[in-house]
């Protein structure tokens, strides 16, 4: 396959997607040959276009998919969408507000029917988009979470928990979104902080002889009051606790109550008591019997209990209230506060506590049995931290409210009767099993997130015991961010313990936020969102993918900064250089495929780059099976572009042109395909094509071996030898760039080692790429005053430049490497003196750091006798 001047990811990646698909390379099947590897994508909505939040979850995926694939598991990555009932609901209302049309007067069988028609027409938008990301999902299983099977799965669930008394329909607190008309759960809640007020409130004895100030930040509330609570061993009220105070504007008589849930140090200590309109009072309510007192419709406005402000807003309640205290002298004070305060997380408003009917599910057992499998490592989070997250919101959970007065959904199974019977069932009954009368059901739909926790094994057939059930659940893992812990992770560790007896992952691992350049989180008010196909288009998918990876540790947010892409670009022109270079190599001997030829034929250089090269494929692998993408995908960064495309490119040149060609081109070919199976989970379009242009390429790479490290094709002391000439090189450019020697001006170079015969036949290299006219090998130090002296690991170097070194400033870097060399062994002692470095570290990493220590001592032994021997020191 030829190779064009230029790399166009524009041409190359559309072309290989294809062919992968068709082909059939993503799909997986239970293989009892192999292990099996099984990831979820998390569901994105059907109402979505891919974002860079969506590209930031699925590059992991497809890293993991692709890489576990290689090394030959039976690899599963099964994507799909979410019907998402309130999102869905809201875009499809608003098309039908356009149209002058309401749910209502469509009635709900002709809105499902254009909920099913948006979902046809828009749905799967995002699924194309993830394509062109590269995503190798299984696209064949792709599963939506109302299609027959898991709606199925559904159904099944709610009946088990129904029949076991886990689920329960009965009058609760819950969060109500006014704008969304429907109950929420708690973690549909989210909390911003807001600038508001605290309105401090006067409520009088029915004689005036004593009152109780309670201080509020929603007045409006304050007309369902059913009583004012005080601490019972607060000194303050002892005298009226039990006795009553008239609720202002109302006129009504209501209690005061002693409760502990009270705290005397905070304000009066004196709090009003509000059952229907606060979760917390509603608790001290029932303690109490209180009752209930629900002044707010749905829609949040003001209902018949509220006297003069029935049919008012709430906010517009809320200043009419104030007003009409103010004027009764009932308002004792005003103050500024900042508080959190709840809002709905899709429309953003602020959300109200109602007591409702609502159907719930009891969550302290269910979360028992997951707390208990968390803590005893049967999941585990990576990041650590986000463990505690887990524990402390599982310990603290209340009964998740999974009704929605939606009709977009999976409609609860509930069928009622005038008799007063409640039938729960899988199938519609034609008539009420305790009187025969007629029946009609449930008008809610389920919590979006009830059908997406059993996503792990509803997408694999359950209910019924299905091959890729039995062989790909319990899944391997699952990446997500960290907002999902709530939502979606919680409640798949409970729903696949209780309904399949395991939990449904081992390893979870999360993603931050991907913030913009400036830290700002990208939402559409702040127009600092970033379209990851525009970036796409500009770049390629794998400039994108690789600079969304690298440069944050797992957990952490991170910026998006377009260098990054372009620095990965500019990565991936260097890879395909390389390539092309080969490639020409390969067709000046003939295009054919070229072994690896026997140890005995190797030279120096083809040892190191292949030493290295088992280096780095065990750093990568145990950076994978670490999670950590970012380092190994710096590793394979730093491999490609600095040892193999700078070094080992450069040290080849001389070779293929002389009578060895055909060895050296076969360590080039091997090592430059392994680079290609390292980097292909990063980047799998260039690695592809890159791939299929050299001799002897399988079918796809990403069919082909991960890398296994060889000890046979590791030769320690050959690539000691090629370091040290290595450093050489490095040091003798610094120092004719210090000394502004001109590029073609030819230098003298005398190498001093231990090693010095050894390293002799390396003099090519360091001749050719410091331009030395002559470059000389002895074992002893000899007097050359004047000559500048460089130290490296292994050798020292004399350049007799006299006449263009200046000595004071030759004084001044010799101070300066006696210095670094100094505070490199003042780290090195203090790692080593360090007993938890020593206790924790393993014992490859202390001997190495004491190895070192030694030969940074041994270095700044003869930097110092050279200083000494020129006369720099005193």
């Amino acid at each position: 396959m030829e190779l064009p001047k230029t790399y166009d990811p524009s041409a190359v990646e559309p072309k290989w997607y294809k062919i992968w698909e068709e082909s059939g390379y993503f799909h997986a099947v239970p293989n009892p040959e192999k292990k099996p590897f099984c990831i979820m994508m998390p569901p994105p909505n059907i109402t979505g276009v891919l974002h860079m939040g969506h590209a930031v979850d699925q590059t992991p995926q497809d890293i993991f998919t692709r890489w576990r694939r290689m090394q030959g598991y039976e690899a599963l990555w099964l994507p799909g969408t979410d019907h998402a009932s309130i999102a869905t609901e809201v875009k499809i209302v608003e098309k039908m507000a356009s149209e002058g049309l309401t749910k209502a007067m469509i009635g709900r069988e002709a809105f499902l029917e254009r909920a099913w028609a948006w979902r046809a027409e828009y749905g799967g938008t995002i699924v194309r988009q993830s394509r062109a990301l590269g995503s190798s999902a299984d696209w064949a299983r792709e599963r939506f979470t109302m299609d027959e099977g898991c709606s199925r799965a559904v159904l099944d669930v709610f009946m088990r928990l129904y029949n076991k008394g886990l689920i329960y329909r009965g009058h609760r607190i819950v969060n109500w979104c006014p704008t969304c008309k429907t109950a929420l759960s708690d973690a549909e809640v989210e909390f911003e902080e807001q600038q508001g007020h605290l309105w401090h409130i006067r409520y009088d004895a029915p004689d005036k002889s004593y009152s109780v100030t309670v201080a509020t930040t929603r007045p409006e509330t304050m007309l369902g009051d059913l009583a004012v609570a005080v601490h019972p061993e607060d000194a303050r009220y002892k005298d009226i606790i039990g006795k009553t105070v008239i609720l202002p504007l109302m006129e009504r008589e209501i209690p005061v109550v002693a409760d502990t849930y009270c705290e005397m140090e905070f304000g009066t200590g004196a709090v009003k008591i509000t059952p229907s309109h606060d979760p917390n009072d509603f608790e001290v309510g029932a303690r109490h019997g209180l009752g209930l007192h629900t002044v707010m419709h749905e829609d949040g406005t003001i209902n018949e209990l509220g006297g003069q402000f029935a049919g008012l807003d709430r906010y517009a309640a809320r200043k009419a209230i104030v007003q009409a205290l103010e004027a009764s002298g009932q308002l004792v004070k005003t103050e500024g506060h900042l508080h959190n305060v709840g809002t709905c997380y899709r429309c953003h408003h602020t959300i109200e506590s109602l007591v409702s009917k609502q159907w719930f599910v009891s969550m302290k057992p269910l979360a028992e049995r997951a707390i208990a499998a968390v803590k005893a490592g049967a999941v585990r989070f990576v990041p650590e931290r986000m463990e505690h997250t887990f524990l402390h919101w599982m310990e603290n959970i209340r009964d998740w409210c999974i009704s929605r007065q939606l009709w977009w959904g999976h409609r609860i199974p509930a069928y009622y009767c005038d008799c007063g019977e409640i039938t729960v069932t899988l199938d519609a009954p034609d008539a009420c099993p305790h009187c025969s009368g007629a029946l009609r059901q449930d008008a809610d739909v389920l919590d979006t997130w009830f059908s997406s926790g059993l996503w792990p094994f509803s997408t694999l057939g359950y209910p019924d015991r299905t091959p890729e059930l039995e062989y790909f659940y319990p899944n391997t893992m699952l990446v997500a961010g960290t907002d999902l812990i709530f939502f979606w992770i919680a409640r798949m560790i409970v729903f696949g313990l209780e309904v399949m007896g395991e939990v449904p992952f081992a390893t979870v691992c999360f993603n931050g936020i991907l913030r913009d350049a400036l830290g700002r989180k990208m939402s559409k008010s702040l127009g600092n969102g970033i379209d990851p196909l525009e970036v796409i288009e500009k770049y390629g998918a794998d400039s994108l993918r690789y600079a969304l990876i690298t440069g944050a540790s797992v957990g952490n947010d991170s910026r998006f900064r377009e260098e990054k892409v372009e620095s990965a670009r500019n990565f991936c022109n260097k890879l395909y250089n390389a390539a092309r270079f080969i490639r020409m190599q390969v067709e000046k001997l003939g295009g054919a495929d070229f072994a690896l030829p026997d140890a005995d034929s190797l030279g120096t250089a083809e040892r190191w780059i292949l030493t290295r090269l088992q280096e780095v494929i065990e750093q990568i692998t145990a950076h994978l099976e670490g999670f950590d993408l970012n380092q190994a995908g710096q590793k394979i960064y730093d491999f490609i572009w600095g040892s193999f495309c700078d070094w080992y490119i450069e040290l080849t040149k001389p070779a293929l042109q002389g009578d060895g060609a055909g060895n050296t081109l076969a360590v080039l070919l091997y090592v430059f395909r392994q680079c290609l199976q390292l980097l292909h989970p990063y980047m799998p379009f260039i690695t592809e094509e890159l791939y299929q242009a050299l001799p002897g390429a399988e079918a796809t790479i990403m069919r082909s071996a991960w890398p296994v490290a060889c000890d046979s094709l590791r030769f320690a002391a050959d690539a000691a030898r090629m370091e040290t000439v290595m450093e050489l090189v490095r040091a003798i450019r610094n120092a004719r760039a210090e000394k502004q020697v001109p590029p073609a001006q030819k230098i003298e170079v005398l190498v001093v080692s231990g090693d010095a015969t050894a390293l002799s036949a390396l003099g090519v290299h360091i001749q050719r790429l410091v331009n030395a006219q002559s470059v000389g090998f002895v074992m002893d130090a000899p007097a050359s005053e004047g000559a500048i002296h460089i130290i490296v690991n292994g050798a020292e170097a004399y350049l007799p430049l006299a006449s263009l070194v200046d000595m004071e400033k030759e004084r001044a870097r010799a101070e300066k490497e006696r210095a670094r060399l100094e505070g490199e062994i003042a780290r090195a002692q203090g790692k080593l003196a360090n007993e938890g470095f020593i206790a924790k570290a393993p014992p490859a990493v202390v001997e190495e750091e004491r190895r070192k220590l030694g030969a940074l001592l041994d270095m700044l032994e003869k930097a110092v006798a050279r200083e000494t021997s020129l006369g720099l020191r005193e």
